[in-house]
Parts: C-alpha cells; sequence; structure tokens
C-alpha cells in the first residue's frame, strides 16, 4: 500500500462558513477573512515555462494572482494588470514574482477603455521584452436581485470589462504573439448555469465561451492556441465587494447552486490548469472550455 499523502477533497482546503464581510468594489484579497489561497506557500513549479514572458490581467488577487504566481514560479516573467486601488495587493504579487528571480512588471489601469488596452499590451511586450501568453482574468461582478434595478451603466461597465476588452487586449497582442503563444480567457459556471442576481455577468461569461471557440479557430492556422477556465463559486475579492449580496457570504460554495463539494474553490486550484493552457503540455488543445467548478455541471 502506497505512503503518498492524499487530501481529501472536501476539505483540503477552507470549508467551513465565511465571516459575513463587505468591502467596496474592487476590494483586496489583504483585507478579507479569511486570505484567499492562491498558492503562494504551496504552489511549486517545474519549468514548464521557462522563458516565456506572460501578461496576465486581474493578476492582484484571487485567480490572476495564482496564475501569476504559479507562472513565475515555472519559469515565466509576468506582466500584470489591476485597477488603482488594488495597488497593496500587486506590490505583494510583484515580491512573490521577484522572489522567483523572474520580473515583474505592475500596470495599472482600467480594462474598459479600449485605449487602456492597447497601451497595457504594448507595455507589457516592451518591458518583458516579448509576449507568448495573454492570460485573461479580470472580471466585473455585480449582484442585482432585479431587473428592473440594474443600472444600464452598469450592464455597459460589465461587458466592456468583461467581453470587449478581450476583443482590444488580443487585437494589439497578436503582432506581437509568435508561434506557440497561448491565449486563455476566464469564463465562469454562471456562463452554463447562470444565477436570477446576476444578468449581466452571466451573459458576458456565456459570450466568452463563443470568444473563445470561434478565435480558436481562426487563430490556429497561425499556431496560437486559444482556450478558457471556467470556473464555479471562488473565494476571492470579486464575492465580498458586490458580487454576492452580503447576507449569502457564510455559505458561500454551498448555497445556490450548491457546490457538490460543499465548499467554495480556492484561487490555489486553478492555477495548474492556467499553467497546462500556457504550456507546450496542452498543443493539441484549442477552443477547449476547462470547469473548474467543484462539481457544478458545465453541460
Amino acid at each position: 500500500m502506497s505512503d503518498t499523502k492524499r487530501n481529501n477533497p472536501l476539505t483540503a482546503f477552507f470549508h467551513d462558513e465565511f465571516p459575513e464581510q463587505y468591502q467596496e468594489p474592487p476590494g483586496l484579497q489583504q483585507k478579507m477573512k479569511p486570505i484567499p489561497d492562491c498558492g503562494e506557500k504551496s504552489y511549486k513549479g517545474a519549468g514548464k515555462l521557462n522563458g516565456r514572458k506572460a501578461l496576465v490581467t486581474g493578476g492582484d488577487s484571487g485567480i490572476g494572482r495564482a496564475a501569476a504566481i504559479a507562472y513565475a514560479r515555472e519559469g515565466a516573467d509576468v506582466a500584470i494588470n489591476y485597477l488603482p486601488a488594488e495597488q497593496p495587493d500587486a506590490e505583494e504579487v510583484k515580491e512573490l514574482i521577484e522572489a522567483e528571480g523572474r520580473k515583474a512588471v505592475l500596470i495599472s489601469g482600467d480594462l474598459s477603455d479600449e485605449s487602456f488596452c492597447h497601451d497595457l499590451v504594448k507595455q507589457a511586450h516592451n518591458e518583458l521584452g516579448g509576449l507568448d501568453v495573454l492570460a485573461l482574468v479580470a472580471g466585473k461582478q455585480q449582484a442585482v436581485q432585479n431587473i428592473e434595478d440594474l443600472p444600464t451603466e452598469q450592464i455597459y461597465k460589465t461587458f466592456e470589462v468583461n467581453v470587449f476588452s478581450l476583443y482590444w487586449v488580443v487585437k494589439a497582442a497578436l503582432p506581437y504573439l509568435p508561434e506557440g503563444g497561448s491565449i486563455i480567457t476566464t469564463t465562469s459556471v454562471e456562463g452554463y448555469n447562470p444565477s436570477p442576481m446576476l444578468l449581466d455577468y452571466a451573459a458576458t461569461k456565456n459570450a466568452i465561451i463563443g470568444f473563445t471557440v470561434a478565435l480558436g479557430k481562426q487563430l490556429a492556422p497561425k499556431g496560437i492556441r486559444v482556450n478558457s477556465v471556467a470556473p464555479g463559486p471562488i473565494w476571492t475579492p470579486l464575492q465580498i465587494s458586490g458580487g454576492q449580496p452580503t447576507e449569502n457570504i457564510p455559505k458561500f460554495g454551498k448555497g445556490t447552486p450548491p457546490s457538490p463539494l460543499n465548499r467554495a474553490g480556492q484561487p490555489a486550484e486553478l492555477a495548474d490548469v492556467y499553467v497546462f493552457l500556457a504550456s507546450e503540455n496542452s498543443s493539441y488543445v484549442t477552443s477547449q472550455i476547462y470547469g473548474i467548478t467543484g462539481g457544478i455541471p458545465t453541460a
């Protein structure tokens, strides 16, 4: 019998009720209780991305932070994008990247601005000395219970950040991306099983699925792969800054729809998939959606 340690997925990460909490959006990870696990202490690299240059949007916290840390530990130099209010979290990520001997580039700005998206890509390319990987993780999510109360301004902003920015960033990056480059978008279980309080967010996540599959087909002849990750309920600042009603926070991941694993996921649990899709291990993978949902169906 093997003596290899195996973790029960029901209890491998935080699985109690969360303290009720709220922050003004976009929220800071370092002020959350408990602080999300982005693999700061657990992720161990194996040289899968040696010499790569990656741009990660939303790289200051949550899923983007987990991807950025993993990329650096796999040998990549990393540029991260975030909002100015998230600077304290971004500084932590910079230290973690540089602790691996990799270059870290911090670029703050709003992805709902097309001109900024163009400048973001150009700066990332210039300061990294190349660009191989786009991990497009940043998103906007604000729960609104009734469509009558959903502001038009919020609808526009959610689509600009979650969907339009993908077009703007990819268009700006294509002149730089080489054969073997990888684009990774981030959709959600909400794109398949939408919550009634997330009418705008769920619609954007469904749109990202179509964008990813179509772009993968379009760019295949260029040798550039395009795939997406579909997270379920993951403990990130998005949730405690309006993404969920505050009263839902204690049972986040245990509520509706419930995860069969009866807990929220942690960003660290997605890092390996972002690495896989960025690496040559996924050379025969494009136009695919990878669900990491704790068992919530994506079909």
